[in-house]
């Protein structure tokens, strides 16, 4: 079992009279992707702030990179990097200055510098436009900037907030591929998205805050698993086949002109044995089988009673 990246335990938070974190408990394995998702007001951007050192929890633990975040915040800072919704990059400098800038304020020796500079331009496709200033970058190569320049001081964890924002969708899958490879080195990310998409396509687990509390905490299909509307469709290769199926498998909806039979199910690996075992004990062959299951906009909109268009918190 991985050891735990970031653990969360009964974290609470309050502004005045109103609860923004309620205890909310988590654990995010080191080397994965976790993404926490909420409707607006949820308390997302709280927890990041808490979790980032920006803010102090009014009751609970929290430990980053093994170490408290109230009483350990040196340290905690060293292990993590931040990436905003907003590219955090001087304009005034040309793409190759600012990761020069990151590496003066990490107090690097003049060698070692310049040696990740130049890896960190090619890895995020920046070379050609080194020299440029960074005003005249496009958004994708700004959110690119910018995420190259929190690798500057090579931290364990980084926290995404929404970092395709804004993006199109060739420079939005172009950021996947980079997180992709950061947590194949073993990076440690903290994602806050958005888009469902993302979180689908990325995240490992995907926790669901809403109104301080966390309501899902699971893997993508775990979470979709949750929701009602799962069937598995199975196709077969003649009527009669269909109609032996059909028989014993109540409450299954068929499809004559298609040969296929949709069966109310949760998707699971349970479920899907013994709907086939049912199958073989009647000699009953099946053709194709495949599991549909809702999207995490359906999650979204169960879990918290919001549709996923809306603004999230911030």
């Amino acid at each position: 079992m991985r050891n735990s990246a970031i653990a969360v335990s009964g974290l609470r938070k309050a502004f005045d009279d109103k609860v923004v974190l309620d205890g909310i408990d988590f654990d995010v394995p080191a080397g994965t992707v976790f993404s926490l998702l909420g409707p607006n007001g949820a308390g997302k951007t709280t927890t990041v702030n808490v979790l980032t050192t920006l803010m102090k929890a009014d009751a609970g633990t929290a430990r980053v990179a093994g170490h408290d975040v109230a009483t350990g915040t040196k340290a905690v800072r060293a292990a993590i990097g931040v990436t905003g919704q907003f590219a955090a990059v001087d304009e005034l400098l040309t793409g190759q200055e600012n990761l020069q800038l990151m590496a003066d304020l990490k107090h690097l020796g003049s060698a070692e510098a310049r040696r990740l500079v130049t890896d960190l331009l090619e890895r995020f496709d920046l070379t050609e436009s080194a020299q440029k200033l960074a005003s005249t970058y496009s958004g994708g190569m700004r959110r690119k900037l910018d995420l190259a320049m929190t690798l500057v001081g090579r931290p364990q964890i980084i926290f995404l907030d929404e970092p395709t924002t804004g993006l199109d969708p060739r420079s939005r899958r172009t950021m996947w591929g980079i997180i992709r490879e950061l947590v194949a080195d073993g990076v440690t990310v903290f994602l806050t998205t958005q888009y469902l998409e993302e979180a689908d396509q990325l995240a490992d687990r995907i926790a669901v805050l809403d109104q301080g509390r966390l309501v899902a905490h699971g893997t993508p299909g775990e979470l979709k698993r949750q929701v009602p509307g799962s069937y598995v469709r199975l196709g077969f290769t003649n009527v009669a086949e269909l109609d032996a199926a059909a028989q014993i498998l109540t409450g299954s909806t068929r499809d004559d002109e298609d040969l296929t039979l949709r069966v109310p199910s949760d998707g699971g690996a349970r479920s899907l044995r013994t709907l086939l075992a049912r199958l073989d004990e009647q000699s009953i062959d099946v053709d194709e089988l495949s599991v549909h299951t809702p999207d995490l906009d359906d999650v979204f909109l169960a879990l918290t009673g919001h549709a996923s268009t809306e603004e999230y918190a911030r």
